[in-house]
């Protein structure tokens, strides 16, 4: 195997909450139908991982989230615009690969597996951060300038959106459980995100310093 292929899939690691949200599912329902929800969603990173790979960016963590994943690339905010973007499109390529194969699957798996991949794609796409819609979002921000007061926006409207939804399933609780555990658990990233952002723009004021 490649020495950075090796690299990567080795710094994959299972964020602790997520296990208790699996375990909990596991209780309530098939183990099999959660086991290929874990599956979807290791491949999801793998095809984010991979991506990383051909742009030749140094993966420092990748970690399953529930909703996902998360991964912290060399370089952070300083990253090549286009790079970012190839690598937050690689998550969701490798999930539409999975809805391609699903026709090659046993019937008893197809439709569940389907499902999931449907759900995993469409929840990954809403365009807030830290979900890959949002990180496709921001990378082409990023491509028209460096501007921090954009991005500052733009977490705005994250942070507003997903308090929107954790309010819409909080009030349709016990049915909307998981969307409310998901949307309180992006409200918790987006607000540390919100929190780091000034050190985000010295940061970023400093290599464009040394850049000029």
């Amino acid at each position: 195997m490649d020495a950075r292929v090796r690299t990567i899939v080795t710094r994959m690691v299972i964020h602790p909450l997520f296990l208790p949200l699996l375990f909990g599912m596991v209780l309530y329902g098939d183990v099999a139908y959660y086991a290929m929800i874990l599956i979807s969603l290791i491949v999801h990173e793998i095809g984010h991982l991979l991506a990383a790979w051909i742009v030749r960016v140094k993966v420092v963590k990748c970690v399953i989230m529930p909703y996902g994943g998360e991964i912290e690339l060399a370089g952070g905010t300083s990253l090549d615009a286009k790079k970012q973007l190839i690598i937050a499109l690689g998550g969701p390529i490798a999930t539409v690969v999975c809805i391609l194969m699903t026709p090659l699957l046993d019937p008893l798996f197809a439709d569940p597996f389907l499902k999931i991949q449907l759900i995993l794609l469409c929840i990954n796409l809403v365009p807030i951060w830290p979900l890959d819609g949002g990180r496709i979002v921001l990378s082409l921000i990023l491509m028209f300038g460096r501007k921090s007061r954009n991005f500052e926006l733009f977490l705005l409207f994250s942070l507003m959106t997903i308090c929107f939804t954790v309010l819409i399933s909080f009030i349709f609780l016990p049915r909307s459980l998981i969307i409310f555990v998901l949307s309180l658990f992006l409200f918790i990233k987006i607000v540390q995100e919100w929190r780091y952002r000034k050190y985000r723009l010295a940061f970023e004021k400093h290599v464009m310093k040394r850049l000029t």
